[in-house]
């Protein structure tokens, strides 16, 4: 199945199962070859869209030869990123346009783009048609051979034999699954041929503008991650979404390859309530209401899963759910959530307060999930508009008068938001001066300066941050570290320093009425007051959580093309008078004491386990090898689970095996966030004390 959105235009796709819902089924209708050629509309909007990458973009590129065959190799990987359908031949038959991909988009040559297309679609007719024809057969499930279902860092297969013998694993592997949940043989080829034929499906609902959106995504993926093309449906799509009150189930999904993967739960909805759906799970089925068929959605496109998920507020929707880390082979649950509205209210920051065992301290915290701002109450001229600044202050005057000790920032999973915000939350906790520099395409400059010189807050400070913590997150953390004003504390940040503006591409063309849609394009870059920026290698706490030990396989790391560190001069500025020179002593208390904490080990162990899972992207093809992975994955999990718990002091619950901070889980200690407060009680504890303070913390229980 093709990828025909990729990484970076996730937002357009997604966001429609976020906010909306729309009829379930709609009528197929299938795209002739003929139709498939470009239009006089696509050559005017590849006019415009090279001319503002080559000319505006922040990683000024040519369009030449050396890009011609990023986009070459682009184009390929997106309509078959599994190396699934297209063999190193089928490539090869257009290796003549390696070198001229930059001639033929400046020439009106799209055509090319088009002629791919309709090869690789033919492929995908061969390739399923070969498939069917193989599920009357008997399967051999004796035998000792693996199947590797992930094959995106794999080599394109050289022949049609080779892939070929591929398909035979895969339509075996298929069919080993279903058999394992006591599906009878009738109802595993019925639900294998109606998989294989969505494939086909769905490839030929392909339009000359998905097509071409496709191609300049080859192109501007080129360039760098965050820069993207949306087509007229795309863009009307995201329009209609943000217009519409945000109902649905709160996930962002992506659909790279033939799972639809969970990228992000979003704070204040169903998914996000219910504890149950995590980031990395995938979702294998989809079930209306509490009786519904579980409809079988391996392969699928992602905006036809997104279509069966979304629907109207009360209503049931179920998802077959396979675990984030777990092989194909590996255990599925089901969650049933109920469609509701976002409930806005938890996304606003919120607080509470936490006694240390065995001290005298009360540490109070702040949970920012993102930088908000009411926009709509603000510009009619609303006094009391909410704002992530106008509500920390409110929550700090509230801690205050609980008589706290210190303040933890948790920022968490917080992606971004407000760049204003961001400025002003840096403000409450410095006395002015310049908070981020941002330098555009033509090297210019500016220093954005905190715009309200009152400290508002000048007590001990933490920030807690972790792999998912990006942009604004990246540019408070970056400022109270660069100041001294606190200490840092987690992971290290997702590395996202990039500013992008979205351009209608209908505002730069005379010649004619139709749309042309958008384009997202990366035009200048964050740097921090100490002159490096946050971009790639994200913000580096001062003390590192064990759990970071993978942190560079994400975030903008994990991205080939992203955009590298860099850095500029740095800004005039006074750093607080912070107790920085205790941080080495409290680091050294922090690893002493995790090294004793039995919840840490088991949370280190549950995740050193996922990552074990996650890199053997191969199977067993053997039934009772199968049947005894599956089990020992299963024991593996559930022994891990129960030592996690009861080093909590808690009991297992089913299927309860999140380490979250929502509102359903609240009585489950939080262990990441108590060993931050614990390290900020260290930097207010005079360091004569510190000796007895250890001891006290080894006598303390673990929570």
């Amino acid at each position: 199945m093709p990828k025909i959105f990729q990484k970076t235009a996730l937002l357009a796709l997604s966001v429609c199962l976020v906010l909306a819902h729309a009829p379930l089924h709609a009528e197929v209708r299938l795209v002739d070859a003929d139709q498939l050629q470009a239009r006089e509309k696509h050559q005017r909007a590849i006019d415009i869209i090279t001319h503002i990458a080559t000319t505006y973009h922040y990683r000024q590129t040519e369009l030449d030869d050396a890009m011609s065959k990023k986009i070459f190799d682009n184009y390929f990987d997106s309509l078959d990123p599994n190396r699934s359908f297209l063999t190193h031949s089928d490539i090869e038959r257009f290796s003549d346009y390696r070198t001229r991909m930059d001639d033929a988009m400046r020439d009106g040559e799209l055509g090319i783009a088009f002629d791919i297309f309709k090869h690789y679609r033919q492929c995908v007719k061969e390739r399923v048609d070969y498939a069917l024809s193989q599920l009357d057969q008997e399967f051999d499930f004796d035998t000792d051979e693996r199947y590797r279902y992930d094959r995106q860092e794999m080599p394109w297969p050289e022949n049609d034999a080779e892939l070929r013998d591929i398909w035979d694993k895969r339509i075996k592997n298929d069919y080993l699954l279903l058999k394992l949940t006591d599906k009878s043989p009738d109802d595993i080829r019925e639900t294998l041929r109606k998989r294989y034929e969505r494939i086909v499906t769905s490839t030929f609902q392909l339009k000359a503008d998905d097509v071409f959106q496709t191609f300049v995504n080859a192109y501007t993926t080129a360039i760098e991650p965050h820069t993207a093309y949306f087509s007229p449906r795309t863009s009307e799509n995201f329009d209609i979404s943000m217009r519409l009150s945000l109902e649905g189930i709160g996930a962002v999904l992506s659909g790279e390859t033939d799972y639809t993967e969970v990228q992000r739960i979003v704070t204040g909805g169903p998914a996000d309530m219910s504890g149950e759906l995590e980031a990395e799970d995938r979702i294998i089925g989809v079930a209306q209401g509490e009786e519904g068929e579980m409809v079988d959605v391996i392969g699928w496109r992602l905006d036809d899963v997104v279509d069966l998920i979304r629907g109207p507020k009360g209503s049931i929707v179920r998802l077959e759910v396979l675990p984030k880390g777990m092989g194909p082979g590996g255990p599925t649950k089901t969650i049933e959530l109920e469609r509701n509205k976002i409930k806005l209210e938890q996304q606003a920051a919120k607080s509470e307060v936490l006694e240390l065992d065995g001290t005298s301290s009360r540490v109070g915290v702040i949970d920012i999930p993102t930088f908000y701002m009411d926009f709509a109450a603000h510009q009619r001229g609303d006094k009391d508009y909410r704002s992530t600044t106008r509500d920390v202050r409110k929550l700090i005057d509230e801690l205050r008068d609980k008589n706290v000790d210190g303040l933890v920032i948790d920022l968490r999973g917080n992606g971004g938001g407000s760049l204003t915000e961001a400025l002003e939350l840096t403000g409450l906790f410095i006395s002015g001066g310049p908070i981020v520099q941002t330098k555009d395409s033509s090297g210019r400059i500016e220093v954005n300066e905190d715009p309200d010189p009152e400290l508002f807050y000048q007590g001990p400070l933490a920030v807690l941050v972790d792999r998912n913590s990006a942009s604004a997150s990246e540019i408070f953390a970056g400022a109270i570290q660069d100041y001294k004003r606190g200490i840092v504390i987690g992971e290290p940040t997702f590395g996202k320093g990039t500013v992008q503006n979205i351009i209608d591409l209908s505002r730069f063309d005379n010649q004619g009425d139709e749309e042309l849609g958008r384009l997202k394009t990366t035009i200048a870059q964050f740097f921090r007051i100490s002159g490096g920026s946050n971009q790639h290698r994200g913000v580096v706490p001062d003390i590192v959580y064990p759990t970071a030990h993978r942190a560079e396989d994400s975030g903008e790391r994990s991205y080939e093309n992203a955009l590298p560190w860099d850095s500029v001069r740095p800004a005039k500025f006074e750093p607080a008078a912070a107790p920085t020179d205790k941080f080495d002593v409290v680091r050294d208390r922090h690893e002493q004491r995790i090294a004793d904490n039995e919840s840490f080990a088991a949370l280190l162990e549950r995740t050193r386990f996922l990552e074990q899972q996650r890199e053997d992207k191969t199977v067993s093809l053997n039934l009772e090898k199968r049947k005894q992975e599956r089990e020992r994955l299963e024991a593996e999990q559930e022994e891990l689970d129960e030592q996690y718990h009861n080093s909590l002091g808690m009991e297992l619950e089913p299927e309860d095996d999140s380490d979250s901070k929502e509102e359903g889980d609240s009585d489950k200690p939080d262990i990441l966030l108590r060993e931050a407060a614990r390290i900020l009680n260290d930097l207010i504890v005079p360091t004569d004390e510190l000796p007895k303070q250890l001891h006290a913390d080894k006598k303390a229980s673990a929570n």
